[in-house]
């Protein structure tokens, strides 16, 4: 007897046995799966333990595989379906959907159970799942349908309803997929599927706007007393869950009326018509802010960042806060929306004859604010036209209002430059192109952005084919192109290696400071190992790292994963980010050591990539990645491992393996940041005053002081002490860096490096008491 056969008996016969240990369902074929599932669902929970084992395995598997069924086995799910309801007064309506959905022959007739469940379902009270219930009686007939349809309202009220009807007028066919949202499984996610072909039906698309516009009225409402005020009461959960997907449809197409809409909904489930701390809506609240996260527009950013300032309740601002972060993160990906800067009243003006800026000005009785937004927005005052030091204690006193409006005008402005930053950073996956004239008035010329923009090298398609780089900040003019050409960031893996030294030269010359690595910016290239493996990188394998600054920096940088610990399941995870407008992902497997003291340790392991095909990802080998989505992914990954790895913690005192890691690790081969930041030293030091004290040698930049010379390693910072190599500990201080020295780009290790230049070339005049020991111990 084969297994499949084996498994079948253990499910339907109790006093079969299979053996002992768990079932080993990796041979069994998603087609057999199906069948089995079916027999599991059939299995009640009084069966003996020996067939509830085998039940909850199959149950598992199921999970971890999309199972698909024969038409027998579609039509033998049915029947379990109407076994529930009668022996237990419900079903998991969505089983049956998922089975036809994967069918592998003929759809079976099952109407007659689709009538039986429905019949079922109109003699109770409720039903959990109104949307599966809708697909279902479309397979019983016209009448079972109509029936459903004007039953449902009674107990989902107008907004769902209205959806109900919407559902129940789609083409034949289409309900399975729109019933995605009361669904419960993995593969592929259905209310992904459903909101895809929601997002392209005009009827569904309608009805958003209708829904939106409803749950609005219904706040006003409220507001105005016609309906009592109960806390959290305004929406049924139903509708909230309504509401979410009808506005995640709304932002994904971007609908052009939304922005009015966040005005009025969002602080009417937000604030109280009394001065109770409670909210009409909490839950609905959260829903847009969920929806928020996964298609972010800066209208309704801006919106939910006016709501976090008013509203009353004490523990959902910092709830707020939290989760704004995920949206400014997705924002920074959806880059066709995220460069929609608002102006928020800021004019472009000279400050002191400095380069022009973004500039607010506000009076408060006879002093005026002075918002300036340059790198960052900072607000200074003025009386009779000169700056003052501080805020006046005038303004402090009779003004508090405007000056919290300021506060939270330049963190919000702040928020903003920090979004754009990310959003045409990730441009580089998908090669981001823009219309030149919008480019040159929405973004080179916008208040906000100009100043961060123009300090980035551009490509102007000038003629097809032929594209020209420009420097705003330091060209004079821009190129002359019409107001449709292309516009593109610069990337050094377009650039031959010339090319690239003469933009590195010339930010240099200039002391022009890019808002992030650009001119200097790595480059990953396929490596003759990875050809080898073909299907996943070890670039970046068998690392030891700081596991919690590890985890904060997936955050930051906008990749996904659990968190690892001493626990089931906490073992390992594989951190993940989608590039390339979502056509790409990137997996860095990584697993949890143990803790370290106070610490928490985690090692590195391979990088993986998948393409999405035909909504699903598919493993792709390293060679058919595309070169920038290759390159950016595994910086990201390098930035990971350079930060966080034990090997860069200058007071590293642990034996044993770990000792042995440090130690070759601390002073081993550069990787491609390590290399960017020696060709950038290699510009910067002859213009330092310790230039004739420093030399660049290989992995090191040596360091001649007056007691003893030093190397300092251009990829950890870490110190070794000539001529016997011994190992000097600086431990920097919070806050120390290179001082007023210019850099081309922000890197902490950089400067952390000129620091500990500056202090061994006058070493000499150090005074503390453990770093002299260290140095006299051999000198």
């Amino acid at each position: 007897m084969d297994l499949v056969a084996r498994l079948m008996c253990a499910l339907t016969d109790p006093d079969f046995t299979l053996g002992e240990g768990r079932p080993d369902l990796s041979q069994v074929s998603d087609e057999e799966l199906g069948s089995l599932l079916v027999a599991a669902y059939r299995v009640d929970t009084s069966a003996p333990p020996a067939m509830l084992a085998v039940g909850f395995a199959v149950e598992n598997a199921a999970r971890e595989r999309q199972p698909r069924y024969t038409p027998e086995a579609c039509r033998r799910m049915f029947e379990v379906l109407v076994e529930h309801y009668e022996g237990r007064g419900w079903a998991n309506l969505n089983r049956g959907l998922d089975a036809l959905e994967h069918c592998t022959g003929p759809l079976p007739d099952v109407s007659e159970q689709a009538r039986a469940l429905v019949k079922f379902w109109l003699e109770t009270d409720t039903s959990r799942q109104p949307y599966a219930l809708l697909a279902i009686a479309e397979l019983g007939g016209e009448g079972t349908l109509r029936a459903a349809v004007e039953r449902l309202p009674l107990e989902v009220g107008p907004i769902v309803a209205d959806e109900i009807a919407v559902v129940a007028g789609i083409p034949t066919g289409r309900q399975p997929l729109l019933s995605g949202k009361d669904r419960d499984h993995r593969f592929p996610s259905p209310v992904e599927q459903a909101r895809l072909r929601s997002a392209d039906n005009p009827a569904y698309v309608a009805f958003t706007r209708r829904a939106l516009e409803a749950a609005a009225d219904r706040t006003d409402a409220i507001r105005a007393g016609e309906i009592p005020y109960r806390a959290d009461k305004a929406f049924t959960d139903l509708e909230v869950s309504t509401l979410g997907e009808a506005l995640r449809v709304a932002l994904q197409r971007d609908e052009p009326w939304l922005p009015e809409l966040f005005d009025r909904l969002l602080p009417g489930v937000s604030l109280a018509p009394t001065a109770a701390r409670t909210l009409p809506s909490q839950a609905l609240l959260y829903e847009v802010v969920r929806a928020a996260q996964d298609f972010p527009t800066p209208e309704l950013v801006t919106a939910i960042r006016t709501v976090r300032r008013t509203v009353r309740h004490a523990g959902v601002p910092k709830q707020l806060d939290k989760m704004l972060k995920k949206v400014d993160a997705a924002l920074a990906e959806r880059t066709e929306v995220a460069l929609r800067l608002p102006r928020l009243g800021f004019d472009t003006a000279s400050i002191g004859g400095s380069a022009p800026v973004g500039v607010l000005r506000r009076t408060a009785g006879e002093y005026q604010a002075v918002v300036t937004v340059a790198e960052s927005a900072t607000v200074t005052w003025e009386k009779d036209g000169r700056p003052l030091r501080s805020l006046p204690a005038p303004v402090r006193r009779d003004h508090t209002a405007l000056v919290r409006e300021l506060r939270d005008l330049v963190k919000r402005v702040n928020a903003q430059l920090a979004t754009l930053l990310r959003a045409l950073e990730g441009g580089f996956t998908v090669d981001a192109v823009h219309p030149y004239g919008w480019w040159r008035t929405e973004l080179a010329g916008h208040p906000l952005a100009r100043t961060l923009v123009r300090r980035l090298i551009w490509e102007v398609e000038v003629a097809p084919g032929e594209w020209r780089s420009v420097l705003p900040e330091a060209d004079e003019h821009l190129p002359d192109a019409p107001d449709d050409a292309s516009v593109r960031l610069w990337h050094p893996l377009r650039c031959d290696p010339q090319a690239v030294r003469v933009w590195r030269d010339r930010l240099t010359e200039h002391r022009i400071r890019q808002p992030f690595k650009q001119a200097f910016r790595e480059i990953y290239l396929l490596t003759p190992a990875e050809e080898q493996t073909r299907v996943y990188s070890n670039r970046f394998a068998a690392h030891l790292v700081h596991y919690r600054r590890m985890f904060a920096l997936f955050r930051a940088r906008g990749w996904k994963s659990n968190l690892l610990g001493p626990w089931d399941g906490g073992d390992d995870d594989e951190a993940e980010r989608t590039l390339a407008g979502g056509q790409w992902r990137v997996r860095f497997r990584h697993g949890w050591a143990d803790g370290a003291g106070d610490d928490e340790l985690a090692s590195t392991d391979q990088v993986r990539f998948d393409r999405r095909v035909a909504g699903a990802w598919r493993a792709a080998a390293l060679a058919d990645v595309p070169p920038l989505v290759f390159s950016e992914a595994m910086r990201d990954v390098d930035l990971f491992v350079g930060v966080t790895s034990i090997a860069a913690d200058p007071d590293w005192t642990d034996g044993g393996p770990r000792r042995t890691y440090w130690e070759r690790v601390s002073f081993g081969e550069l990787t491609e940041s390590a290399e960017a930041r020696r060709d950038a030293l290699g510009r910067i030091l002859p213009r330092l005053k310790i230039a004739d004290r420093c030399t660049l040698d290989g992995r090191f930049l040596t360091v001649r002081g007056d007691l003893r010379t030093y190397r300092i390693h251009l990829g950890s910072a870490n110190v070794l002490m000539e001529p016997d190599d011994s190992y000097l500990c600086i431990v920097p201080a919070r806050g120390q860096g290179a001082g007023r020295v210019f850099l081309p780009f922000e890197d902490d290790r950089l400067s952390l490096i000129l620091s500990k230049a500056f202090l061994l070339t006058a070493d000499t005049k150090i005074t503390d008491p453990t770093i002299l020991t260290q140095i006299e111990r051999g000198a």
